[in-house]
Protein backbone atom coordinates (compact mmCIF):
# COMPACT_ATOMS: atom_id res chain seq x y z
CA UNK A 1 0.00 0.00 0.00
CA UNK A 2 1.28 3.44 -0.87
CA UNK A 3 0.67 6.58 1.10
CA UNK A 4 0.20 10.06 -0.24
CA UNK A 5 3.40 12.12 0.21
CA UNK A 6 3.10 15.25 2.35
CA UNK A 7 2.81 18.66 0.71
CA UNK A 8 6.30 20.06 0.23
CA UNK A 9 7.90 22.89 -1.72
CA UNK A 10 8.42 20.42 -4.58
CA UNK A 11 4.71 19.61 -4.81
CA UNK A 12 3.59 23.22 -5.02
CA UNK A 13 2.79 24.72 -8.42
CA UNK A 14 6.13 25.18 -10.25
CA UNK A 15 7.66 28.62 -10.48
CA UNK A 16 7.85 29.98 -13.99
CA UNK A 17 10.97 31.30 -15.68
CA UNK A 18 10.32 34.49 -17.58
CA UNK A 19 11.23 34.65 -21.21
CA UNK A 20 12.93 37.63 -22.81
CA UNK A 21 9.55 39.35 -22.83
CA UNK A 22 9.22 41.68 -19.84
CA UNK A 23 5.97 41.29 -17.95
CA UNK A 24 4.47 43.62 -15.36
CA UNK A 25 1.52 41.92 -13.65
CA UNK A 26 0.96 44.57 -10.97
CA UNK A 27 -2.33 46.45 -10.70
CA UNK A 28 -3.36 49.60 -8.86
CA UNK A 29 -6.50 49.27 -6.76
CA UNK A 30 -8.00 51.88 -4.41
CA UNK A 31 -4.60 53.27 -3.49
CA UNK A 32 -3.02 49.81 -3.16
CA UNK A 33 -0.47 48.31 -5.54
CA UNK A 34 -0.99 44.56 -5.88
CA UNK A 35 1.74 42.38 -7.39
CA UNK A 36 -0.89 40.72 -9.59
CA UNK A 37 -4.70 40.86 -9.97
CA UNK A 38 -5.47 37.47 -8.34
CA UNK A 39 -7.23 37.80 -4.96
CA UNK A 40 -8.53 34.94 -2.81
CA UNK A 41 -12.20 35.66 -2.13
CA UNK A 42 -13.94 36.03 1.22
CA UNK A 43 -15.59 32.94 2.63
CA UNK A 44 -13.45 30.53 0.62
CA UNK A 45 -10.02 31.11 2.17
CA UNK A 46 -10.71 31.11 5.90
CA UNK A 47 -8.70 33.79 7.67
CA UNK A 48 -5.75 33.14 5.35
CA UNK A 49 -3.49 31.52 7.92
CA UNK A 50 -5.18 28.13 7.41
CA UNK A 51 -3.60 27.99 3.93
CA UNK A 52 -0.09 28.99 4.99
CA UNK A 53 1.34 25.45 4.76
CA UNK A 54 -0.04 24.63 1.30
CA UNK A 55 -0.17 27.97 -0.55
CA UNK A 56 2.62 30.49 -1.06
CA UNK A 57 0.46 33.39 0.13
CA UNK A 58 3.01 35.97 -0.99
CA UNK A 59 2.37 34.89 -4.59
CA UNK A 60 -1.20 36.20 -4.45
CA UNK A 61 -2.21 39.74 -5.23
CA UNK A 62 -4.17 39.75 -1.95
CA UNK A 63 -6.44 37.62 0.21
CA UNK A 64 -9.81 38.53 1.68
CA UNK A 65 -10.52 36.98 5.07
CA UNK A 66 -13.93 35.49 5.76
CA UNK A 67 -16.66 37.94 6.75
CA UNK A 68 -16.30 39.54 10.17
CA UNK A 69 -19.16 40.69 12.36
CA UNK A 70 -19.29 42.64 15.59
CA UNK A 71 -20.10 39.49 17.59
CA UNK A 72 -19.21 35.82 16.87
CA UNK A 73 -21.75 33.94 14.75
CA UNK A 74 -22.30 30.15 14.68
CA UNK A 75 -23.77 30.13 11.17
CA UNK A 76 -26.60 27.94 9.86
CA UNK A 77 -27.14 24.28 10.78
CA UNK A 78 -26.08 21.63 8.22
CA UNK A 79 -26.51 20.76 5.45
CA UNK A 80 -24.97 24.05 4.33
CA UNK A 81 -23.27 23.07 1.05
CA UNK A 82 -24.54 21.32 -2.06
CA UNK A 83 -22.67 20.78 -5.31
CA UNK A 84 -24.69 21.59 -8.43
CA UNK A 85 -24.06 20.60 -12.04
CA UNK A 86 -21.86 23.63 -12.67
CA UNK A 87 -21.28 25.24 -9.32
CA UNK A 88 -22.10 25.16 -5.64
CA UNK A 89 -24.89 26.19 -3.30
CA UNK A 90 -23.87 27.48 0.10
CA UNK A 91 -25.70 28.82 3.12
CA UNK A 92 -22.93 28.88 5.70
CA UNK A 93 -24.65 31.76 7.44
CA UNK A 94 -21.53 33.94 7.71
CA UNK A 95 -20.08 31.87 10.55
CA UNK A 96 -17.10 33.68 12.09
CA UNK A 97 -15.21 34.23 15.34
CA UNK A 98 -16.14 37.90 15.63
CA UNK A 99 -14.04 40.96 14.91
CA UNK A 100 -12.39 41.20 18.34
CA UNK A 101 -11.08 37.64 18.21
CA UNK A 102 -9.84 38.26 14.67
CA UNK A 103 -7.86 41.33 15.74
CA UNK A 104 -6.46 39.62 18.84
CA UNK A 105 -5.80 36.09 17.56
CA UNK A 106 -5.65 35.98 13.74
CA UNK A 107 -4.26 39.36 12.71
CA UNK A 108 -0.96 39.01 14.63
CA UNK A 109 -0.31 35.73 12.77
CA UNK A 110 -1.10 37.37 9.43
CA UNK A 111 1.29 40.22 10.20
CA UNK A 112 4.14 37.72 10.56
CA UNK A 113 3.73 36.72 6.91
CA UNK A 114 5.92 38.80 4.64
CA UNK A 115 4.54 40.53 1.57
CA UNK A 116 0.93 39.40 2.05
CA UNK A 117 -1.86 41.91 1.41
CA UNK A 118 -4.85 41.32 3.71
CA UNK A 119 -8.33 42.70 3.06
CA UNK A 120 -10.93 42.37 5.82
CA UNK A 121 -14.49 41.55 4.78
CA UNK A 122 -17.10 43.22 7.00
CA UNK A 123 -20.83 42.71 7.47
CA UNK A 124 -23.66 43.53 9.86
CA UNK A 125 -27.42 43.60 10.23
CA UNK A 126 -27.59 47.29 11.07
CA UNK A 127 -25.58 50.32 10.07
CA UNK A 128 -24.34 50.59 13.66
CA UNK A 129 -22.94 47.04 13.50
CA UNK A 130 -20.97 47.86 10.34
CA UNK A 131 -19.63 51.02 11.98
CA UNK A 132 -18.62 49.30 15.22
CA UNK A 133 -16.94 46.40 13.40
CA UNK A 134 -14.88 48.76 11.25
CA UNK A 135 -13.98 50.87 14.28
CA UNK A 136 -12.48 47.78 15.96
CA UNK A 137 -10.61 46.84 12.78
CA UNK A 138 -9.17 50.36 12.57
CA UNK A 139 -7.22 49.60 15.73
CA UNK A 140 -5.55 46.54 14.21
CA UNK A 141 -2.34 46.61 12.18
CA UNK A 142 -1.70 44.72 8.96
CA UNK A 143 -4.97 45.32 7.11
CA UNK A 144 -4.75 46.96 3.69
CA UNK A 145 -8.44 47.62 3.02
CA UNK A 146 -12.01 46.70 3.93
CA UNK A 147 -14.54 44.89 1.76
CA UNK A 148 -18.12 45.69 2.70
CA UNK A 149 -20.59 42.81 2.27
CA UNK A 150 -23.93 44.54 1.64
CA UNK A 151 -25.92 41.35 0.93
CA UNK A 152 -27.00 41.16 4.57
CA UNK A 153 -30.59 41.86 5.71
CA UNK A 154 -31.17 45.17 7.48
CA UNK A 155 -33.07 44.16 10.58
CA UNK A 156 -34.22 47.74 11.23
CA UNK A 157 -35.86 48.03 7.81
CA UNK A 158 -37.93 44.87 7.49
CA UNK A 159 -35.08 42.55 6.52
CA UNK A 160 -34.38 43.92 3.05
CA UNK A 161 -30.72 43.53 2.12
CA UNK A 162 -28.60 46.69 2.15
CA UNK A 163 -27.46 45.93 -1.38
CA UNK A 164 -30.99 45.69 -2.77
CA UNK A 165 -32.08 49.22 -1.90
CA UNK A 166 -30.10 52.21 -3.19
CA UNK A 167 -30.99 54.40 -0.21
CA UNK A 168 -29.95 51.76 2.34
CA UNK A 169 -26.79 51.06 0.36
CA UNK A 170 -25.86 54.74 0.31
CA UNK A 171 -26.46 54.99 4.04
CA UNK A 172 -24.29 52.05 5.04
CA UNK A 173 -21.48 52.93 2.60
CA UNK A 174 -21.38 56.55 3.76
CA UNK A 175 -21.30 55.44 7.40
CA UNK A 176 -18.56 52.89 6.74
CA UNK A 177 -16.51 55.39 4.74
CA UNK A 178 -16.70 58.00 7.49
CA UNK A 179 -15.46 55.41 10.01
CA UNK A 180 -12.86 53.58 7.94
CA UNK A 181 -9.20 54.59 8.08
CA UNK A 182 -8.42 52.35 5.10
CA UNK A 183 -9.74 52.06 1.52
CA UNK A 184 -13.32 50.80 1.26
CA UNK A 185 -14.38 48.20 -1.32
CA UNK A 186 -18.12 47.56 -1.63
CA UNK A 187 -19.13 44.01 -2.61
CA UNK A 188 -22.41 44.19 -4.50
CA UNK A 189 -25.26 41.69 -4.57
CA UNK A 190 -26.32 40.55 -8.07
CA UNK A 191 -29.91 40.06 -6.90
CA UNK A 192 -31.06 43.48 -8.09
CA UNK A 193 -32.83 44.97 -11.11
CA UNK A 194 -29.97 47.31 -12.09
CA UNK A 195 -26.46 46.50 -10.90
CA UNK A 196 -25.14 49.70 -12.49
CA UNK A 197 -27.56 51.82 -10.46
CA UNK A 198 -26.40 50.21 -7.21
CA UNK A 199 -22.75 50.65 -8.17
CA UNK A 200 -23.26 54.36 -8.80
CA UNK A 201 -25.01 54.68 -5.43
CA UNK A 202 -22.02 53.07 -3.72
CA UNK A 203 -19.57 55.29 -5.60
CA UNK A 204 -21.50 58.46 -4.77
CA UNK A 205 -21.53 57.44 -1.08
CA UNK A 206 -17.74 57.19 -1.00
CA UNK A 207 -16.72 53.68 -2.10
CA UNK A 208 -13.10 53.48 -3.28
CA UNK A 209 -13.76 50.36 -5.38
CA UNK A 210 -16.52 47.93 -6.27
CA UNK A 211 -16.36 44.12 -6.14
CA UNK A 212 -18.96 41.93 -7.82
CA UNK A 213 -20.70 39.65 -7.93
CA UNK A 214 -21.72 38.03 -4.68
CA UNK A 215 -23.72 34.80 -4.98
CA UNK A 216 -27.07 34.47 -6.75
CA UNK A 217 -30.08 33.48 -4.65
CA UNK A 218 -30.96 29.87 -5.54
CA UNK A 219 -32.22 26.56 -4.17
CA UNK A 220 -32.33 22.80 -4.79
CA UNK A 221 -34.76 20.06 -3.74
CA UNK A 222 -34.16 16.32 -3.29
CA UNK A 223 -36.85 14.54 -5.38
CA UNK A 224 -36.59 11.38 -3.25
CA UNK A 225 -37.13 12.98 0.15
CA UNK A 226 -38.95 16.07 -1.18
CA UNK A 227 -36.84 18.12 1.19
CA UNK A 228 -34.59 21.08 0.42
CA UNK A 229 -30.93 20.23 -0.16
CA UNK A 230 -29.95 23.10 2.17
CA UNK A 231 -31.32 23.47 5.70
CA UNK A 232 -31.84 27.18 5.10
CA UNK A 233 -33.96 26.25 2.01
CA UNK A 234 -32.43 29.00 -0.13
CA UNK A 235 -28.71 29.50 -0.65
CA UNK A 236 -26.14 31.36 -2.70
CA UNK A 237 -25.10 29.94 -6.08
CA UNK A 238 -21.46 30.35 -7.13
CA UNK A 239 -19.03 28.71 -9.53
CA UNK A 240 -18.78 28.41 -13.33
CA UNK A 241 -22.58 28.47 -13.74
CA UNK A 242 -22.72 32.18 -12.90
CA UNK A 243 -19.65 33.37 -14.83
CA UNK A 244 -21.34 34.67 -18.02
CA UNK A 245 -23.81 36.71 -15.94
CA UNK A 246 -21.02 37.99 -13.71
CA UNK A 247 -18.96 39.08 -16.72
CA UNK A 248 -21.95 41.00 -18.07
CA UNK A 249 -22.50 42.73 -14.72
CA UNK A 250 -18.83 43.66 -14.42
CA UNK A 251 -19.00 45.15 -17.91
CA UNK A 252 -22.07 47.22 -17.01
CA UNK A 253 -20.59 48.47 -13.74
CA UNK A 254 -17.16 49.26 -15.21
CA UNK A 255 -18.87 51.48 -17.77
CA UNK A 256 -20.99 53.19 -15.11
CA UNK A 257 -18.47 54.18 -12.41
CA UNK A 258 -15.06 55.85 -12.31
CA UNK A 259 -13.64 53.77 -9.46
CA UNK A 260 -11.89 50.37 -9.94
CA UNK A 261 -13.94 47.19 -10.28
CA UNK A 262 -13.01 43.73 -8.95
CA UNK A 263 -14.69 40.89 -10.83
CA UNK A 264 -15.63 37.49 -9.49
CA UNK A 265 -17.86 34.57 -10.36
CA UNK A 266 -16.68 31.17 -11.58
CA UNK A 267 -13.04 32.08 -12.16
CA UNK A 268 -10.73 29.07 -12.42
CA UNK A 269 -8.49 29.62 -15.48
CA UNK A 270 -6.18 32.31 -16.82
CA UNK A 271 -8.64 32.87 -19.65
CA UNK A 272 -11.36 33.60 -17.07
CA UNK A 273 -9.17 36.30 -15.51
CA UNK A 274 -8.46 37.85 -18.91
CA UNK A 275 -12.16 37.79 -19.78
CA UNK A 276 -13.12 39.70 -16.64
CA UNK A 277 -10.32 42.21 -17.20
CA UNK A 278 -11.35 42.80 -20.81
CA UNK A 279 -14.87 43.46 -19.49
CA UNK A 280 -13.45 46.19 -17.26
CA UNK A 281 -12.15 44.56 -14.09
CA UNK A 282 -8.92 45.83 -12.55
CA UNK A 283 -8.53 42.67 -10.45
CA UNK A 284 -10.44 39.44 -9.77
CA UNK A 285 -11.39 37.33 -6.79
CA UNK A 286 -11.22 33.53 -6.86
CA UNK A 287 -13.79 31.76 -4.71
CA UNK A 288 -15.41 28.40 -5.40
CA UNK A 289 -12.29 27.07 -7.13
CA UNK A 290 -10.57 27.15 -3.72
CA UNK A 291 -12.98 24.43 -2.54
CA UNK A 292 -12.06 22.17 -5.45
CA UNK A 293 -8.34 22.83 -5.05
CA UNK A 294 -6.90 24.72 -2.07
CA UNK A 295 -3.95 25.75 -4.27
CA UNK A 296 -6.19 27.11 -7.04
CA UNK A 297 -5.36 30.78 -6.47
CA UNK A 298 -1.61 30.23 -6.46
CA UNK A 299 -1.79 28.02 -9.55
CA UNK A 300 -3.86 30.68 -11.27
CA UNK A 301 -1.10 33.25 -10.76
CA UNK A 302 1.33 30.92 -12.53
CA UNK A 303 -1.00 30.07 -15.41
CA UNK A 304 -1.90 33.74 -15.83
CA UNK A 305 1.79 34.63 -16.07
CA UNK A 306 2.31 31.88 -18.63
CA UNK A 307 -0.67 33.08 -20.68
CA UNK A 308 0.65 36.65 -20.73
CA UNK A 309 4.13 35.55 -21.79
CA UNK A 310 2.74 33.34 -24.54
CA UNK A 311 0.61 36.21 -25.82
CA UNK A 312 3.45 38.71 -25.45
CA UNK A 313 1.60 40.89 -22.95
CA UNK A 314 4.00 43.38 -21.41
CA UNK A 315 1.69 45.19 -19.00
CA UNK A 316 -1.31 43.30 -17.67
CA UNK A 317 -3.05 46.51 -16.58
CA UNK A 318 -3.52 47.49 -20.21
CA UNK A 319 -6.05 44.68 -20.70
CA UNK A 320 -8.61 46.28 -18.35
CA UNK A 321 -11.57 47.41 -20.45
CA UNK A 322 -9.85 46.24 -23.61
CA UNK A 323 -12.72 44.30 -25.18
CA UNK A 324 -12.93 44.99 -28.94
CA UNK A 325 -16.38 45.63 -30.42
CA UNK A 326 -16.62 45.77 -34.21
Amino acid sequence: MTTKPPMTENTRPPKLHRSATSLDMSVSLAGMTLKNPVIAAAGTFGYGIEFEDIVALDKLGALVCKGLSREPMPGNPPPRLFETAAGMLNAIGLQNIGVRAFVEDKLPLLRKMKDVTVIANVFGNTTDEYEETIHILNQGEGIAAYELNVSCPNTKHGGIAFGQDAALLSEVVACAKSTATRPLIVKLSPNVTSIAHMARAAEDAGADAISLVNTFLAMAIDPETRRPRISNVTAGLSGPAIKPIAVRMVYEVAHSVRIPVIGMGGISTAEDVIEFMLAGATAVEVGTANFWDPCASEKLVNTLERWCLEHRIGNLRELTGGMVID
